[in-house]
This record gives C-alpha cells, structure tokens and sequence, in this order.
C-alpha cells in the first residue's frame, strides 16, 4: 500500500514535468520574435500545436489533482468507501491520462509507457496505459532519409548498402532502421525525428517562467527541482553522441561478463542526431513464449538481468535509466545459452559516490534488519523518521519483522503496518519524497522496472533481495587501488564472496531461529488448547 501510494505520487509527478513542457510552448511568444517567411511559418505552426497541447495539459493535470484532493475528502481511508472510491478516481484519472498521452504524442507517450510498466502502480493505471507500449508512430521515410543525408552530408546509398524504408522499432523521440554497410556489416540506424531537438530548445527557454506562473494548480510540488531534472534527462537523452559514450562505457564495464552484450558504435556515421550502431538479433526479455522455444530458463534470464543492474547500482554507480522490456533483448547462444543485449542508452544516472556507498551500506542493513543503521542511514539520506519505511519498500518487511527473507509479512505484521500507514497523510508522503535524494528517484524507477520484469518471468523474491545483497557488498569492498591487476581482481572476488557467504549463513540462521520460534509457538498453543480441553473434561466429570 505505501509502495503503491509513493508510485502513484511519482507518477503524477512525471505527468506534471511532462504538462510543463508542453505548458512552455504556449509562451513561447514571450522570448521569440515575430516570425516571418517559411521558418516563420514553422514558428508559428510549433506555436499553435503547442497551445492545444498545452490547454489539453492544463485540463487532463488538473482534473487528476483535482479529482483525488476532492473526490477522497472526508472519508475513511480504511474504509470499504473509501476503496471503492479510490478505484474509481484511478480509472477516470487513467483514461484521461491515456487521452492525453494519444492525442499529444511525443514526451507523453514516453511518460505514459513509463507508469504502464510499473506493477507497483494501481491496475487500473497500468491495464489502461498498457496499450501505449506499442503505440509510437513512426515518421515517414523521405524525412528521415533527409535528416540522415543531412547529418553525413552524401545520399543515402553512398553511405549504406542497404536500407530498410520500414523501421523496426518507432519510440517516443525516434525510429529505428536496419541496414547494411558497404563492407556487408548489418547495423542499426536510430534516427531522431526531424525537428525534435528544436522544438526542445523552444520549450526549455519559457518553462522557468511558466512553472512559476502555473504553480499556484499544484502548490504542493516543487516544480523547479521537477525541471531541471527533466531539462537535464531529455537533453541527454536528444543527443546521440552521449548515448554512444555512455553505450561504450557500459560495454567497458561490463566487457569481462560474456552474457551481457552492449551492441558496438559507429562513430563514423554517428551525430547528435543519427546513432548508428551493430545489429543485434534478440526478442524482449520477457517473451515467456520465445524463451520457451528456445529452451531458455526464464529464471536464469532474471537472475542474469538483476546482476547486470545491481552491479551497475553497487558497484559503478553508472545507472541505464530506461530498463524496460523493449529496451533488453534475449539473444539465444544455443543449448539453452543466452546473451543479454542492453539497447537505448540515451539516459543514465551517475551516482554520487557517497550516495552509492551508503546505499550499499542501506542495503546490508535492510538484508540484517539493523533497525540502528537502518536509522543511522535515514539521517545521512535526508529522510529522518521515515527511514523505517525503507525496509517495507525495498524488502517488502518492517523493521520488526519475524518472517524469512523473500517471504510475504504475516497477518499480524500487515494489520501493523496498516495501522501505522494509516496515520500517514499526503503531507507525509509529499515531504518523504522531497527530502529523498535525486539519486533515489532513479533508484525508485529502475527498481520498480525490474520488479516487474522479474515477476512476469516467475522469478521467487530472494532472487533480487539476494543478487543485490551480494553487488552491495561487492560495491563496499571495491576500492580505486585494488580495481587493475588480475591478482587484486581475484583477491577483491574472494573477499567478496567470504562477506557474501558470512551474510547468507546469518540470513539462514536468523531465518531458521525465526522458524524455529514460530514453530514453538504453535507447539504451545496446541499444548495449551490440549490442557484446556482436558481440563474442561475433567470438569465435566466431575
């Protein structure tokens, strides 16, 4: 429930960065000269778009907010009311979402797919956003064939062999070709859609102003961290040469792991806006259908699948911002063998270095419930008292837990936790995510990605809780002088596996204890019932 609650907030958060954007273009006006000519008509055309966008923005965010602060007044959060309610305001809220997202295109769909792929999120969002996934129309060909001619400055057949008119992937901010080098290489072509990257520029100088004019809908949240934050992830993500850098430093990372597979770059016929890289045949990682044919054990592709982002979390703090299915592909090696090829490289997060070791550190005491440390981080995060929720939304226990890890709460721990979410209010919510670190934000959304993933390919929870544990404490271990040199390597290997398997033992003796306890316990209740019902026989007797 609180997972569900901190989901549905950072959703309407990202809509709301997304109506920003669109919100900019209708003052535009504001800081552009009056347009003349054909680039002037261009202007003025970007401008009467961007004022239907928005005025679509301003109404679809604002009924949301609106919908949930009035139609949830004055009930019991607890009540049967109260949840029926709610289920409703989320389905109204979905559809207009959805509405907006189709007819607005672009940025939308993108924060659309996003919320649809999360499971934390309540069902009736993701069952309605679901059919955004594959909903990206790509533009025609003639244009991208212009941007591509363009960009390299030769025709089209002077650069390819071979080029495929009918792009095999359309997503938010560009299309994908497959082609054919003239030494017979096959690549991938990802090419932005004509006049993206302008219209961005257009957007981003109004939208300080504009945040501040329009913050008085929402004046519960802080727009101006919301937009440099998005201002930042969209920059990146227009400009091809960066998702080529940050492609070829994954694949540096990651170059001793023989499962996972970084497609190679072409700088050659590389631009800010043409990205052209080798092709690599796969399907997405979660076609159970695929995987079955190819005698592919969906577990293993999960466990593969959290090692590849745990490590990128604990261990080089360089974090892909986008994992979902589309973006990861399973590509069979035979024998029931597989690479795991990472696309889309366009947004990454680099960790700070201290968030990164005290995350590491976070994760040790979530895995030992150490309730002192689990505070002590609270204080370092920013987030104070709320630190106890930490365990609830990364473990999915409380701090004073009794049951296994991996292993659902008991009844008497949720009717707890209940009680204590209920005392919450949106005020509380809203400062435990503004006190949280930007890092977190990208933790929060990765995690929540892979969760999902993990659970359509039927992968038990002690998976990830165990896979993260073991990158955690191989994230502390590592230290700058000990990263060169075969013998150091190993040694780092070594160590890392005996604080591993120390950690397992003590997880496996406090969960046996626990078990242990429980089964106590249910021994001397049915040797009290047993007294008792003697007892009340003897007395019938007598």
């Amino acid at each position: 429930e609180f997972i569900t609650i901190l989901h549905r907030e950072y959703s309407l958060l990202y809509f709301t960065e997304i109506f920003l954007l669109a919100a900019a273009a209708a003052g535009v006006a504001l800081a552009t000269a009056s347009p003349s000519g054909d680039n002037g008509r261009s202007v003025a055309s970007t401008l009467r778009h961007g004022v239907a966008r928005s005025s679509r923005a301003v109404y679809t965010i604002g009924f949301v907010v609106a919908d949930y602060k009035y139609s949830l007044r004055g009930l019991d959060s607890g009540s049967a009311d109260y949840r029926v309610k709610l289920s409703e305001v989320h389905l109204r809220s979905a559809k207009k979402l959805l509405k907006l997202c189709e007819v607005n295109g672009g940025f939308y769909v993108k924060a659309g797919q996003y919320v649809s792929s999360l499971r934390e999120v309540p069902k009736e969002y993701s069952s309605t956003l679901s059919s955004l996934q594959d909903q990206a129309t790509p533009s025609k060909f003639q244009d991208i064939k212009i941007v591509i001619e363009q960009n390299f400055g030769k025709k089209l057949h002077e650069i390819f062999l071979e080029f495929d008119e009918h792009p095999i992937a359309a997503a938010s901010i560009a299309q994908v070709h497959r082609g054919r080098l003239h030494d017979n290489q096959d690549v991938a072509v990802k090419v932005q859609y004509p006049g993206l990257e302008q219209r961005m520029k257009i957007d981003i100088m109004t939208m300080s102003f504009l945040s501040k004019s329009v913050s008085w809908i929402f004046p519960d949240y802080k727009f101006e961290i919301l937009l440099a934050e998005f201002e930042k992830s969209m920059s990146m993500e227009l400009d091809f040469t960066l998702e080529a850098k940050n492609s070829e430093r994954t694949a540096n990372c990651f170059r001793k792991n023989s499962v996972i597979k970084v497609p190679y770059v072409f700088w050659q016929l590389t631009t800010r806006e043409v990205l052209t890289m080798e092709f690599c045949y796969g399907h997405k990682v979660n076609d159970l259908d695929f995987l079955r044919r190819a005698n592919i054990s969906p577990t293993k592709v999960a466990k593969a699948l959290i090692e590849l982002f745990g490590e990128m979390v604990f261990v080089h703090g360089f974090v892909h911002g986008d994992p979902h299915p589309g973006n990861i592909l399973v590509s069979p090696r035979g024998h029931g063998k597989f690479s795991l090829v990472l696309l889309d490289h366009g947004i990454y997060r680099e960790l700070d270095q201290k968030f990164r070791l005290d995350y590491c550190q976070l994760w040790k005491a979530l895995i030992l419930l150490d309730t002192e440390k689990i505070l002590e981080l609270g204080e370092e995060f920013g987030v104070g008292k709320y630190a106890k929720y930490f365990p609830v939304i990364f473990t999915g226990r409380t701090l004073e837990s009794k049951s296994a890890l991996g292993t659902q709460m008991s009844s008497e721990e949720q009717r707890r936790l209940k009680e204590d979410l209920s005392s919450l209010g949106m005020d509380d919510i809203s400062s435990f995510m503004e006190a949280l670190p930007r890092d977190f934000y990208v933790i929060l959304r990765t995690d929540g990605l892979l969760r999902s993933i993990l659970g359509n390919l039927g992968a038990p929870r002690h998976v990830r809780l165990l896979t993260y544990t073991k990158c955690a404490i191989h994230g502390l271990e590592k230290q700058p002088k000990l990263e060169s040199g075969t013998i150091n390597q190993m040694f780092l290997q070594v160590k890392t596996n005996i604080s591993y398997l120390h950690l397992r033992i003590l997880i496996e003796i406090v969960g046996l204890l626990a078990k242990v306890n429980d089964a106590n316990h249910k021994a001397m209740n049915r040797l009290r019932k047993l007294f008792q019902e003697i007892s009340r026989g003897i007395h019938l007797l007598t």
